[in-house]
This record gives C-alpha cells, structure tokens and sequence, in this order.
C-alpha cells in the first residue's frame, strides 16, 4: 500500500523529499509563501503548491490523506522570534489549531510535527502540554523527541529540531522509535561549491576588516554577529536560519584558498541535504537564504519517514 501525505507549510519541500524516498506519495501540498512556489514547483512537477491561506480552506476541500506531514510555522515559538506562542499577533500560533481540525475531520493514520527545539519549553511548558492534550483528545497516541542534523542525520550543521509523531492506533506508536544516532563522516568542506562568485568574498568589502583577524581556520566556520565574529565547532556548520536572508549578520563564513566569503545559497542547501538535483530558481540571494533556514535537514525526515513506514508495516 502507498501512503498519502498531506504537505502543510511545505516550504520548498524538504518533508515532501524525505518521504517521497520512501515511498509515500504526496496529494496535497500548502503554504502561502510566494516565493516558495518558484523554488518548490521548479523541483515537483506532480501536485505543485497551492498557496492559499490555509485558514480559508475547510478540511472538505483537502483530498483524503493517510499522513499530516506540518513544519507548522515555528516564529511564534523560535528563540529568535518574540516567543508569543498561540497569542502570536500574525495569528501564526493558532494555525496548530486548524491543523487539529484538519485531523479531526480527516482521521488520518498519522502525522509528523516539526518545529523548533525551544517549542518544549515555551511558556515553561504550557504550549507543549496544550499541544499534547489536544492531539489526544483527538484520539491520537504520540512521542516526540529532539534530533540534531549533526547527529541523526550525518549532516555537518548543528540544527536542532522538535519532531512530534502520532498515531491514531496504539500498537503504531508502540513500534515506532526515533531514528538512532549516527557517526558524523563529513565536514562542512565536503559540502562547498568549487568554483564560487566573487560577490561572496569579502576582501575588498567594508567588513573585511573586522573579519581578517579572527577568520584564520580553514576547518572552522564563523559568523558576522553584528559586532564581533563568533567561532563555531570544528568542521561542523551553525544552526542555519531565515534570518540569514535579512541583513546577512548570520550567514557563515569561512575561509577558502582566495579569501573569506560567505557560504552561497546551494551550499546552504547542501547542509541542509537537498539532493544535488535539486534547483534553485533565478531568485535573489536573501530570498534563497531564508528558503534554505526555513527549511528542514532532508536526510533526518528520511530517516524518520522510514521509521514510520516500519511501525506501520
């Protein structure tokens, strides 16, 4: 049997590509996010994203799903956001709630929830527990755990993430378990672009010299923190973010045999484990910065898709 997934705040289809790899097939695809559609319907032919405000769509208009598969938006709940949680001014918060009437109406098998890590502790806990309680007042059974690219996924970026699986039956969620950790075999080097524009370096730009004094490791990657540079851990890559695209203080740095630049946006999507055949669209940079922080680490959703494949088989 081939499972349906539902793709909600699908971004530019990073849970979409972790469970097509094995297996599922996507019937419905959402977010409102113009920008995202180029990116996503330049790479997925078969059911391009629908861009519609998800709060205007009733659960009637969603074709029938076995899986949610929902990067629900994590702003309301990012340390690097205000931490308003479900009173988000933007109403972001409360889309957790259409998504439970979405299950409600649809009593799909399953779903996957990723969000930020700082989730688990927000409001000193009280959103996890709203967010808990209402999924089994729905009737659904569910674990969740942190995982870190770095170590469930073989990726050199150190990402954290809250995943939140369900189950409808009881004997799923008692099968299931997260995917394990893993030996990290690569350096965030394996992952560079040979041959990279000049408008990366920073050689001849204003910053060059604030950055040439600390940015001496060709094994290290740094960052422009608005004031100083910040030296991260020994071949591995920071949390990338959206932010990256705003302003440019977080995009890494690093440095290379012509001078220290910036990572460009494909090796951003490279730490992020998009397949080499994944292509960017003739967008601007910022845009594609965002795309690549907003998104998740392909081969950890893999990794649990595959998981759930195996409880329910």
């Amino acid at each position: 049997m081939q499972f349906r997934t539902l793709d909600l705040f699908a971004g530019i289809g990073g849970i979409r590509l972790g469970f097509e790899k094995n297996g599922f097939k996507t019937v419905f695809s959402n977010d409102y996010e113009e920008h995202c559609k180029q990116t996503y319907d330049l790479n997925f032919k078969h059911c391009t994203l629908d861009t519609r405000d998800l709060n205007s769509l009733t659960p009637a208009e969603l074709p029938d799903f076995d899986f949610m598969l929902a990067g629900f938006p994590c702003q309301p709940f990012s340390i690097a956001g205000h931490r308003q949680g479900f009173s988000d001014k933007k109403g972001r918060g409360n889309l957790f709630f259409k998504m439970a009437t979405i299950l409600k109406e649809k009593k799909p098998t399953g779903f996957l929830l990723e969000n930020v890590r700082n989730l688990e502790g927000h409001d000193k806990g009280n959103t996890m527990k709203v967010i808990l309680k209402t999924l089994d007042e729905l009737g659904y059974h569910t674990k969740y755990k942190v995982l870190n690219s770095m170590k469930h996924g073989g990726l050199p970026q150190n990402r954290e993430r809250i995943f939140i699986i369900g189950f409808k039956e009881k004997k799923y969620i008692d099968k299931f378990e997260f995917p394990s950790e893993i030996p990290l075999k690569k350096s965030f080097r394996d992952l560079l672009e040979k041959n990279v524009d000049a408008k990366y370096y920073y050689n001849d730009k204003p910053l060059y010299p604030r950055l040439k004094d600390d940015v001496k490791s060709f094994d290290t990657v740094y960052q422009w923190r608005r004031k100083y540079v910040r030296e991260n851990k020994s071949g591995v890559c920071p949390t990338l973010t959206a932010n990256m695209g705003l302003g440019g203080h977080n995009v890494p740095i690093i440095l290379d045999k012509k001078g220290i630049r910036k990572l460009t946006p494909k090796e951003c999507f490279n730490l992020q484990g998009f397949p080499k055949s994944y292509k960017l669209p003739d967008l601007a940079d910022s845009k594609l910065y965002v795309q690549a922080g907003n998104s998740v680490s392909v081969p950890v959703i893999k990794r649990i898709a595959k998981q759930i494949l195996k409880a329910v088989q």
